[in-house]
């Protein structure tokens, strides 16, 4: 059982990992892609809970990268469900890969790797936001 000073630390990731989430789904929001604001956040809730628990359920000397694999497999699952192909193209695959994005950046606030998730959420908003290269057929 987490003592209370720990649980608090929990709330502090768990707001954290949601706001960072919803920094990335809301730019998924914005342009109407399949997964948006919700889905990222809510996703980031449970990732973050799972790293959390995964340490204090199992401490040492389990393996608890056990978990951290689980939830990256269980969240390509997710990330399938968003992929649609069309007649022309493939659609959706940015939204699974930031779902993906997602996950780890709540892994990295389960495990209290603060910045780093900072960072990844900052440069994955970043590449989401700029405008991609556009080919012309024959190039």
């Amino acid at each position: 059982m987490m003592s209370l000073n720990q649980q608090l630390i929990t709330v502090f990731k768990l707001c954290l990992a949601l706001t960072l989430a919803g920094v990335i789904g809301y730019e998924r929001e914005k342009y109407s892609k399949p997964a948006g604001l919700r889905t990222h956040m809510i996703l980031s809730i449970g990732c973050t809970i799972l790293t959390v628990l995964s340490f204090d359920a199992f401490p040492l000397p389990t393996d608890n990268s056990r978990i951290a694999a689980a939830i990256i497999t269980g969240i390509g699952f997710i990330g399938a469900g968003t992929v649609l192909q069309t007649r022309e193209r493939i659609v959706g695959l940015t939204t699974a890969a930031s779902i993906w994005l997602t996950a780890s950046i709540s892994l990295a606030v389960g495990t209290g790797n603060y910045v780093i998730a900072i960072a990844g959420t900052l440069l994955g908003y970043l590449v989401l936001e700029s405008k991609p290269f556009q080919f012309k057929k024959g190039e």
